[in-house]
């Protein structure tokens, strides 16, 4: 656990006071009814002339003064300066000394923060005195606390003596106590440098100690603050028990450290670090993990990560993203360290772009290495191709478009057209990446050009964009193409496409409710000529995946190197229902497919497509209340009616930490899954009654997600959980699971235990379920973190 870039969150009680007692230099408040307005004598007159500081207004029920010399105040007594109103029943104000002495029920308020005592002592423009038995409140945060006195040094720095804080309400029943409790002897608060110090601070939780530091600093505000952090726990079948002790190092206000010293009982020691900067023009993170002795497998593992980016100049920019570990079980051993989202293929990414502006397009020129580590297994039915490497990849891409005013003349009245084009010039070394498993062989060079030219045109309601295409590419490889022994080959396949579609509305209604409906007709009419492609690598092309919206796309394949012959026409329809009042969609309906005016040659699958009519794609959304969505998607044979893939998704969430979520995909001969995931009330009160009532009544929720493989048998990744919410303090126990095979998962333990006002304490419960769980809602408002102790 660490603080965010650069802003560690204080102690919320240090925020709290900075808010309570800030220097008091505000503007004079507005007084009305039998106030009478006083100032010390001494600073009369310097007041007047030079007006900087605020007026003191005095009001009671009895009021007797003894002329330049004192003020006796009884009954109902406020007293305002600037934004701070004392209140007590008694109240003597000595004007030579500037000294105010309250007694009886003293309430000291001041931006939200209440003080409360039996008796008050104050220089009222130096801010320095007493509060004696002082008890505090600060609305901001919802914590109380009490001390044996509290000491005004100035404007800027106070002490606390044997002061204790918590957002936990006092128990009613029996023993008057609180759930938990921060409890110091000391507590030192000083806002010039924007330290806070507490000495002998013990955090106890159902009067139990959890965590003590005979010295506990934190940072007043948002200043960073060099110590300790709380630790990290973390439990799992493959590493065992982990703990982690957190240093965080404040180096500058643009720099810092993490430094996390960890212990794994069946894996042993190691350190987790992080190094952050932020200058002017440039800024990153370098992480390192390292494990210098593992146990179980006899050898050291480390996990190395940077994220680096600047400007070399404004229009000059560089980018740095890489992640390498040890050896292939990394990812199964130690994947919590892990952040890449492919954690079986880690890139190393380091590009550079150089933009250039001018008044009739931009230029773009880039250059870029990108390296891949491939964490294969030796299971060969979990084995994967790993993607071809850029050695580097060097390129500049051209866009351009003529002013609409150009071809105002020719154009009819209401209607809109631009010219644009542009072009794409780019060299390419592809490799493989070493220990790469696969039946990839074939590496070498090539230089492409794509480019384009279209006319967009548009009307109030419809629009038409004829497009012209280039794709041309040259080879020069390591490896012979044929029995020739050829290493280089060429091609250039241009393409011709006219995309139209047309926007229609209507008021209508649906259920009984007013609505706006449109139709949405869209064609897109392609013509590519076959270019035989079989002798030609293919470094960088994959098919598209078929759905709603790449039915309408020119090439079924991403990449250069492949281009699909074809001479169709893709045409679908969508119809939506929006709510007239608030501008909401309710329902969505959907329909595509695409009509080939010839038999396709080169297509996704490799085998040529003959038959006129493609899979058809149906779409359907509907949110027809506030707590039910519903959305699929459906691709049909069109030969047979089969289904070929289908997505159905439903949620139910009527209410904050209520939702319900199920889904359901099929890829016919690949996968077959279905999914749960929830966060519900399980018993006790609502949540707003325990949030906001007197009292710390828990309630339990549950929250998790299952995965089933139905073509396995089996759960795959998982988590499933429960949350205690006492209102002051919130408990999350669970577990996670983690497929790393066919048969071969990680199990995890997750316990977490949040102070509210304080810090999480143990594993990161929350990332796990927020990451897992769609619409999960955090239990606890997050506004504050623990400090640092010494």
């Amino acid at each position: 656990m660490r603080p965010p870039v650069f802003r560690p969150r204080p102690l919320t009680l240090t925020a709290a006071l900075a808010v309570a007692l800030p220097a008091f230099s505000a503007q004079a408040q507005e007084t009305s009814g039998e106030a009478l307005v006083l100032r010390p004598v001494k600073q009369l007159h310097q007041v007047r002339r030079q007006d900087t500081r605020p007026a003191m207004a005095l009001s009671a029920d009895r009021i007797t003064s003894e002329l330049d010399q004192t003020s006796t105040a009884e009954g109902d007594v406020q007293l305002r300066y600037g934004n701070m109103l004392l209140k007590s029943k008694t109240l003597r104000y000595d004007y030579p000394r500037d000294l105010a002495t309250a007694e009886g029920d003293v309430e000291l308020n001041q931006n939200g923060a209440v003080l409360r005592g039996p008796k008050l002592e104050l220089f009222v423009d130096r801010f320095e005195g007493q509060l004696e038995s002082p008890t505090y409140f600060f609305a901001t945060t919802g914590g109380s606390g009490s001390a044996k006195a509290l000491h005004f040094l100035g404007d800027q720095r106070m002490r606390a003596d044997e002061a204790t804080y918590s957002t936990c309400p006092v128990s009613e029943v029996g023993e008057r106590k609180r759930d938990w409790e921060l409890v110091t002897s000391s507590l030192k608060l000083d806002f010039d440098t924007g330290e806070g110090v507490a000495t002998n601070a013990v955090v106890r939780f159902l009067g139990v100690p959890i965590l003590a530091a005979p010295s506990l600093s934190f940072p007043l505000g948002d200043q960073p603050k060099s110590g300790f952090l709380p630790p990290n726990v973390n439990i799992d079948n493959r590493s065992g028990f982990e703990f982690g002790q957190p240093f965080y190092w404040s180096i500058a206000p643009n720099r810092d450290a993490t430094i996390s010293p960890f212990i794994m009982t069946r894996r042993g020691a190691g350190v987790d670090s992080e190094f952050r900067y932020l200058e002017p023009s440039h800024r990153g993170t370098i992480s390192y993990a390292l494990l210098p002795h593992d146990q179980v497998t006899g050898r050291s593992r480390w996990d190395l990560r940077l994220n680096n980016s600047g400007d070399i100049t404004p229009e000059w920019r560089y980018n740095i993203n890489t992640e390498r570990v040890s050896d292939n079980d990394y990812w199964k051993d130690m994947r919590n360290r892990m952040t890449s989202q492919t954690p079986r293929l880690l890139s190393t990414d380091v590009r550079t772009q150089r933009d250039f502006n001018f008044n009739w397009g931009e230029l773009q020129t880039y250059a870029r290495v990108q390296h891949w580590q491939p964490l294969q297994v030796a299971e060969t039915q979990d084995q994967f191709l790993a993607p071809y490497q850029r050695s580097p990849q060097i390129g500049m891409r051209l866009q351009t478009g003529a002013d609409e005013s150009v071809l105002a003349g020719y154009l009819p009245t209401g209607r809109r057209a631009r010219l644009e084009g542009g072009v794409e010039v780019e060299y390419n070394r592809f490799d493989l990446p070493s220990g790469k498993l696969g039946s990839q062989t074939q590496t070498g060079e090539r230089v492409h050009l794509l480019g384009h030219v279209s006319l967009p045109m548009s009307g109030a309601a419809w629009w038409l964009i004829p497009k012209l295409s280039l794709n041309s590419a040259s080879y020069n490889v390591d490896q012979p193409l044929d029995a020739s022994g050829r290493r280089s080959i060429g091609r250039s396949i241009p393409t011709f496409s006219i995309d139209h579609g047309w926007i229609l509305e209507r008021n209508t209604t649906l259920f009984g409710q007013a609505m706006r409906q449109t139709l949405e007709p869209r064609v897109l009419y392609v013509n590519t000529p076959y270019r035989d492609q079989s002798a030609m690598p293919n470094f960088d092309s994959a098919p598209r995946d078929y759905n709603f919206d790449s039915v309408f796309a020119e090439n079924q394949f991403s990449g250069v190197d492949r281009v699909s012959d074809a001479h169709m026409v893709a045409f679908g329809a969508t119809t939506r229902w929006i709510e007239d009042e608030r501008g909401e969609e309710q329902l969505r309906l959907g329909m595509v497919q695409r009509y080939l005016l010839r038999n396709q040659r080169i297509t996704p699958d490799g085998t040529p497509q003959t038959h006129k009519l493609s899979d058809v794609v149906l779409l359907a959304s509907a949110h027809l209340n506030q707590a039910w969505w519903t959305d699929s998607t459906l691709q049909l044979n069109s030969s047979d009616g089969t289904v070929e893939r289908t997505v159905l998704r439903l949620r139910y969430s009527p209410g904050p930490f209520r939702t319900v979520s199920a889904s359901y995909r099929l890829a016919r001969g690949q996968s077959e899954q279905v999914e749960l995931a929830w966060q519900w009330p399980l018993f006790g009160p609502d949540r707003k009654a325990i949030t906001g009532g007197a009292g710390c009544a828990g309630a339990w929720y549950g929250a998790g997600r299952l995965q089933y493989s139905m073509r396995d048998k089996r759960f795959t990744d998982s988590v499933i959980g429960a949350e205690y919410d006492s209102g002051c303090w919130i408990l999350r126990v669970g577990a996670e699971r983690q497929a790393t095979g066919r048969a071969e998962t990680n199990t995890r333990l997750i316990l977490q235990l949040e102070l509210v006002g304080l810090s999480p304490l143990g594993s990161n419960a929350l990332k796990v379920l927020r990451d897992n769980i769609p619409g999960y809602r955090s239990l606890s408002s997050e506004r504050s973190a623990f400090g640092t102790y010494d």
